[in-house]
């Protein structure tokens, strides 16, 4: 798949760059490109925007509200959104509990849920990991007890991404214990207020909030809150996990990051000549540019393939695991390299962005902003959503077991 030799992908392109250009604010913009956490209210802002252009639901069947686009659209326009600095929208609960919800959902859910997380009236916090079962969801011990007319959930969950601005959770409990674990999980939409709920922020290397942990403490959920069958929320997160995780090489950002080192690259930094004139500061950068040429194919492969299969997993070469690996080394690089192009400035280090900090931004060249910030938060990259370690263990039983 060739997205510069497609005329109509090429116009689409023109087309959501110069809407993003009319449309998105500049303060929002400035924001984005420095790499900082999204502002809540920035990401209502853009949600309400790209809704009234039909555009918040990118990767949704039309008959829900999406736009129906197939893979190349859908990484063009997140291209452009992250080129241009736009808000992340709030993934959680467009892209990875509400395919669940129009796949696996009763009526009601789907008419009381979608068009509220289309629109970013409702936001939602994923609920799986815990402090025993992190990328082992097997090892779970959170459990919902039925008690005729409602479940009873108790237990223990964390690293619940921006579930500070949550309405609602999504989590996987142990309905059944005298199964095997992986049928005796089940899938629960839970509201976020409910009595019995007690959240605790958790502060990241970069003194960002942006990760939480919720105890859950006799909870009571109606029976409407189970998704789908009992006992099926391991295939339910194996569904959602490789819808993530297909998206998980993050092309649009790697591009993004990519594109910052070299401009920070091109500057003279001190004095000194600019670090792109170094032959070995140069090959260090091509290289990862051919590596990012490949990670993008190989992400459109993976694309394709589930596109074509109608979310049903067909790949024999775990394609979700090798692009979160491959994916997340490379944030990781591009940031560290970032920080060895900026020499001193790299130590410029303002947590959250603003236009007038208090006393004064250092001098130093302004792309210096939020790389620091930037670099230590992504130090979690190849953790959250499954550590690498558990990825290369899950290709490895794919790939070699057949021998």
């Amino acid at each position: 798949m060739d997205l510069t030799s497609d005329q109509s992908i090429v116009e689409f392109r023109q087309e959501v760059r110069q809407f993003i250009a009319d449309n998105l604010p500049v303060e929002v913009a400035q924001r984005g490109l420095r790499a900082y956490h999204e502002e809540k209210a920035d990401v209502i802002l853009w949600m309400q925007i790209l809704e009234k252009q039909g555009w918040s639901a990118i990767n949704w069947p039309v008959e829900y509200g999406g736009t129906g686009w197939g893979t190349a659209k859908q990484l063009v326009f997140e291209e452009e959104c992250m080129r241009a600095g736009a808000p992340q929208k709030p993934i959680v609960g467009l892209s990875l509990v509400a395919p669940v919800i129009y796949t696996y959902g009763s009526s009601e859910q789907k008419q009381m849920h979608l068009p509220k997380i289309k629109n970013a009236e409702s936001w939602w916090g994923q609920c799986f990991s815990e402090p025993n079962a992190g990328s082992d969801l097997a090892s779970l011990k959170t459990s919902a007890e039925f008690d005729g007319s409602n479940y009873i959930i108790n237990g223990h969950k964390i690293w619940t991404t921006l579930g500070q601005f949550a309405d609602w959770l999504f989590l996987l409990a142990v309905t059944d214990k005298t199964v095997k674990p992986q049928t005796g999980i089940s899938f629960f939409l839970v509201k976020a207020d409910s009595p019995g709920i007690t959240m605790r922020p958790i502060y990241s290397i970069e003194k960002g909030h942006t990760l939480n942990e919720f105890f859950f403490e006799d909870v009571v959920v109606p029976a409407s809150g189970l998704v789908g069958e009992l006992g099926k929320g391991w295939s339910y997160a194996k569904f959602l996990l490789e819808n993530e995780r297909s998206w998980s090489a993050e092309i649009p950002r790697n591009k993004a990051l990519l594109k910052r080192l070299i401009e920070v690259a091109s500057q003279s930094i001190d004095g000194q000549p600019p670090l792109l004139d170094s032959y070995s500061f140069k090959e260090k950068i091509c290289d990862l540019s051919a590596r990012l040429n490949a990670l993008e194919y190989m992400t459109l492969r993976a694309m394709s393939e589930h596109e074509a299969s109608a979310g049903e997993s067909i790949s024999a070469w775990e394609a979700g695991s090798i692009l979160h690996v491959k994916g997340s080394e490379m944030q990781q690089e591009i940031g560290a390299l970032t920080l060895e192009a900026l020499g001193s400035y790299g130590a410029v280090y303002f947590p959250k962005y603003t236009t007038k900090p208090e006393g004064g931004y250092p001098q130093g060249p302004e792309l210096a902003h939020g790389v620091a910030a930037d670099y230590l938060y992504r130090r979690a990259t190849t953790i959250y959503g499954g550590s690498n370690e558990i990825q290369r263990n899950i290709i490895a039983n794919a790939m070699l077991g057949k021998f």
